[in-house]
């Protein structure tokens, strides 16, 4: 940054005095203020008399305003060598004010800074032409669209040297130019284009609540996946702590012995027929059954059932119906194919076997 002092005594005018209209202007800023608080001004009334001078302030501008306001000298000039906005050396027809802070510096400011340390020179020097001079200041309050320097009263935006030397060559042309962002970009939007607000759920009246609907739904979706997670953690941690007991066997085909068939003890090298059967089969006990009954002996119809067990066949023949047996009681003269006695009369004869039986 440049020292900032008052331009030398051989630069100085001898005097300084506001226009008519500047002076009339100057009492409308004042009596803006109450009573007493004029110095209140001070900054407007500088800033009309750096314009009236050509764009900076000599010492006898500075000393009129405070006569004006009714100020110190000193209060003055102390407001004037803080604020880089004004000018204490005389400066160019264009005077190029380049912003150096954190984000201009950080996009290029230090290119354009030796860009114009190479075609004007040291700061605050005038060229040859009359038409530019540069300085250094601090934040001038468009970091969105940095680096970029105020010339006059405008601000250049987005630059480059090369784009500063193309500006530079039309001022000095007197052609036109482009004031703010010097590739394009609008306003202080991102590079490209608007990226922001594209849902328009949040700005469309006509879909007021599509935007909360949305969260809410998300917060339900987290909420869920939050619970199973500690659904499952749950689960571990009793499994853990808890366990229940093994059963090996569980789900697997029962180890006992198999049934015992004829078929399996075959098998075995044992006979068919287990002794206990064919003692059972060749039991002679005979039938209680009162005489005309048509179910057979029990002691026929053991033996058929062991000799079906054994696998034998019957001797009785196939195409005559069997003899019936003698029941338990009956009397002499009553033979087996004499039909039964008259209250006996009702019960059927048993069938005879098929060629199938």
């Amino acid at each position: 940054m440049a020292n900032r002092r008052l331009a030398p005594a051989a630069e100085q005018p001898a005097s300084f005095a506001f226009s008519s209209e500047n002076a009339e202007w100057a009492k409308g800023q004042i009596e803006k203020y109450p009573e007493g608080r004029q110095a209140s001004a001070v900054i407007p009334l500088l800033w009309k008399a750096q314009e009236q001078n050509g764009g900076w302030l000599p010492q006898k501008a500075i000393e009129a305003v405070a006569d004006e306001l009714g100020m110190p000298h000193i209060r003055v000039l102390e407001v004037a060598t803080f604020y880089t906005m004004f000018a204490l050396e005389p400066v160019g027809r264009f005077w190029i004010q380049l912003c150096g802070t954190v984000p201009c510096d950080s996009c290029g400011a230090r290119e354009l800074k030796d860009y114009l340390q190479a075609r004007l020179g040291a700061p605050g020097h005038v060229s040859a032409d009359g038409n530019f001079s540069w300085l250094e200041v601090e934040c001038l309050g468009a970091c969105c669209n940095a680096p970029m320097a105020q010339i006059n009263q405008d601000y250049y935006e987005d630059l480059t040297p090369d784009l500063l030397g193309q500006l530079m060559d039309d001022l000095a042309a007197g052609r036109p130019v482009k004031i703010g962002s010097q590739i394009g970009r609008t306003s202080s939007e991102p590079k490209g284009g608007a990226e922001t607000l594209t849902d328009t759920t949040l700005f469309d009246g006509s879909r007021v609540g599509a935007w909360r609907q949305r969260f809410e739904d998300k917060k339900a979706e987290e909420s869920s996946e939050a619970s199973g997670k500690a659904e499952a953690a749950s689960s571990e941690q009793r499994a853990a702590t808890d366990p229940k007991p093994a059963k090996p066997e569980s789900g697997r085909a029962s180890g006992g012995a198999s049934t015992d068939a004829p078929a399996q003890r075959s098998a075995a090298g044992q006979t068919s027929v287990k002794s206990s059967d064919e003692a059972e089969a060749s039991d002679r006990t005979e039938s209680t059954m009162r005489p005309g009954s048509s179910a057979p002996s029990l002691t026929v119809a053991r033996a058929e059932a062991a000799g079906a067990e054994a696998g034998t066949q019957s001797d009785l023949p196939r195409d005559e119906p069997p003899p019936q047996p003698v029941a338990s009681g009956a009397s002499e003269g009553v033979t087996p194919d004499e039909p039964a006695p008259a209250e006996e009369a009702g019960a059927k004869p048993p069938a005879a076997k098929s060629e199938g039986n």
